[in-house]
C-alpha cells in the first residue's frame, strides 16, 4: 500500500458551471509535473490540452501533453474561431481550443489552462471570473539547475528561456495568486486549496443565493397566510 494518500471527492459546494483556471509560470517551474499530480489526486478538475506547433520532447503523447499542429494547421483554427487564446514562445505557438473548454465547464468541471503569460492576459480579459496562478521555483538558481536537468535542450534555448523569464517576471502583478512551487505533494494541495475557495465566493454562488431568496420570501409569505 502507497504512503500517499490519493484525494478523490466531488466539490459539496453547488456547481451550476465549472471555472476557468489558468496555470503559468517559468519554463522549469514544475508546471507540467504539477498538474499531473492535481489530475492524480482530484477529480473535479479537467485539464485543456493545447495545440502547438513546436516539436515533441521525448515521451510527450499526442492529444495528451499537446495538439502537435503544423504552423499552417495553427493559423487555420485561429482563422475559424476555434481558439480561444494564442500566444507565441521561444519561437513556436501556442492556443487553447474552444471546443473542450466550454463542454467542461457545462459539465460543472474546473478547467484548468496551461498557458503562456501572454495567453493568461487574454483569457483574463474575456473572461474576468477566471482565476490566474503563477507557479516559481524558490530561486533563479534552482530555475537554471531545473532546465538543464531535462537534458532535451541546447544552451541556446536554455538561455532563451532565462530571457523570457526575465521578462514574464515584469507582468506577475496580473496574475491573482503566485505559488512556489518548493514541494510537489505541498503545493499541489495549496493549489486545490486555493481554487475550490473561488467557489465560495458570491459571485460565484449567485444561482443558490437566488434560490435562499426565492424561498425565504415563500417561506415568509406562507407565515402570513
Amino acid at each position: 500500500m502507497s504512503d500517499k494518500t490519493i484525494e478523490k471527492a466531488h466539490h459539496p459546494f453547488i456547481r451550476n458551471k465549472g471555472m476557468l483556471v489558468v496555470i503559468s509560470g517559468f519554463s522549469g517551474s514544475g508546471k507540467g509535473t504539477l498538474m499531473k499530480q492535481l489530475m492524480e489526486n482530484y477529480d473535479y478538475y479537467s485539464l485543456s490540452v493545447s495545440a502547438t506547433t513546436r516539436q515533441p520532447r521525448p515521451g510527450e503523447v499526442e492529444g495528451k501533453d499537446y495538439f502537435f499542429v503544423t504552423k499552417q494547421k495553427f493559423f487555420g483554427m485561429l482563422q475559424n474561431d476555434e481558439l480561444l487564446e494564442y500566444a507565441s514562445y521561444v519561437d513556436n505557438f501556442y492556443g487553447t481550443p474552444r471546443s473542450y473548454v466550454e463542454q467542461e465547464m457545462e459539465k460543472g468541471k474546473d478547467v484548468i489552462l496551461e498557458i503562456e503569460m501572454q495567453g493568461a492576459l487574454k483569457i483574463k480579459a474575456k473572461f474576468p471570473e477566471s482565476v490566474l496562478v503563477f507557479i516559481t521555483p524558490p530561486t533563479v538558481e534552482e530555475l537554471g539547475e531545473r532546465l538543464r536537468k531535462r537534458g532535451t535542450e541546447t544552451e541556446e534555448v536554455i538561455r532563451k528561456r532565462m530571457a523570457k523569464a526575465a521578462q514574464e517576471a515584469e507582468g506577475i502583478e496580473a496574475y491573482d495568486y503566485i505559488l512556489i512551487n518548493d514541494n510537489l505533494d505541498k503545493t499541489t494541495k495549496h493549489l486545490n486549496y486555493l481554487i475550490q475557495d473561488q467557489h465560495m465566493r458570491v459571485r460565484s454562488q449567485i444561482d443558490f443565493v437566488e434560490k435562499i431568496r426565492k424561498d425565504l420570501r415563500t417561506y415568509y409569505t406562507s407565515l402570513n397566510n
